[in-house]
């Protein structure tokens, strides 16, 4: 097998590995991004309930329209949203934080979406709701994948100084006058947007692997935040391609290939990063030994 075959091939002959390969490229461009804000904001968890969140609402449009791209990527939408909403509600109104109450609500979520489609559904619906398939996405959805990672890193580029400001000190916004609630509701709305896209190429269970794995990983080669939106998006890219090409030369499910590749590379980074690392911590540079 020649290097063309391997790397190339697989690309270049065939239109569904084409797409799969462009929708996990454009997934990874903004979770990427959107991952490095939660791991900021100390909310990595957050991504993960939201994905759970989403189900319900998917299921309900898989009841009504089958496995229509619209209807359920319409549900989850909606039901992401709903919970986002009412997790921050519960912790204004109770005293309960606002992480566990997403985690309480994420939990009956999970349970009510696996109920509904085990109405009228089987097993093989319920892992394609849960697991996806990347390769088989079609035109339409890969249309909806790209429009909402375009439409996300715009809105983020127009709300990243205030963003920045409100994860770091929420009070120094609120003393300029400025709502910052604005802005973290505008954050876990796109949040859920990207976790609705997500899921009609890797399924809800691994949409959040992207979102938190390369920004997770990013964070152990810079401390500087446009470098790691930046690394995040390089990693998230890379985990596509050798996920991709590992389902399809060891025919593997490709979903789940992705996502474990991206969980390599923040094993290699946690092991050799230069921030924070394992190397970093017990082989640190001769310059900063003690004598």
């Amino acid at each position: 097998m020649t290097l063309y075959d391997f790397l190339i091939a697989p690309f270049a002959d065939y239109a569904f590995m084409r797409r799969a390969l462009v929708a996990c490229l454009a997934l990874g461009l903004s979770c990427g991004a959107f991952g490095t804000f939660l791991l900021l904001r100390r909310m990595s968890l957050m991504g993960d309930a939201l994905s759970h969140a989403i189900l319900p609402g998917a299921a309900i449009g898989f009841l009504l329209a089958g496995l229509s791209l619209w209807a359920m990527s319409l549900g989850g939408l909606v039901a992401g949203i709903v919970v986002a909403m009412a997790a921050g509600l519960i912790s204004r109104r109770t005293e309960q934080r606002e992480d566990a109450s997403l985690a309480s609500l994420y939990l009956i979520s999970l349970a009510a979406g696996v109920v509904l489609i085990s109405l009228r559904g089987s097993a093989l619906d319920l892992m394609h709701l849960l697991f996806g398939n990347v390769l088989a996405v079609d035109d339409h959805a890969l249309l909806l994948v790209a429009g909402v990672s375009s439409l996300s890193l715009i809105i983020l580029a127009v709300i990243y100084r205030p963003l920045v400001a409100e994860c770091l000190d929420p009070t120094f916004l609120r003393a300029l006058g400025v709502a910052g609630g604005l802005y973290h509701l505008a954050f876990l709305l796109l949040i859920v947007l990207n976790l609705v896209a997500g899921f009609q190429a890797l399924g809800t269970l691994m949409a959040v692997g992207l979102l938190i794995l390369p920004a997770s990983a990013a964070a152990f080669w810079s401390q500087r935040l446009a470098a790691r939106l930046a690394i995040s998006a390089l990693l998230a890219g890379l985990a596509s391609v050798i996920g991709l090409m590992g389902s399809y030369h060891g025919d593997w499910p490709s979903g789940p290939a992705v996502i474990l590749t991206a969980g390599g590379l923040y094993l290699l980074s946690m092991t050799f990063g230069r921030c924070g690392s394992l190397r970093a911590r017990y082989f640190p540079p001769r310059h900063l030994h003690h004598d």
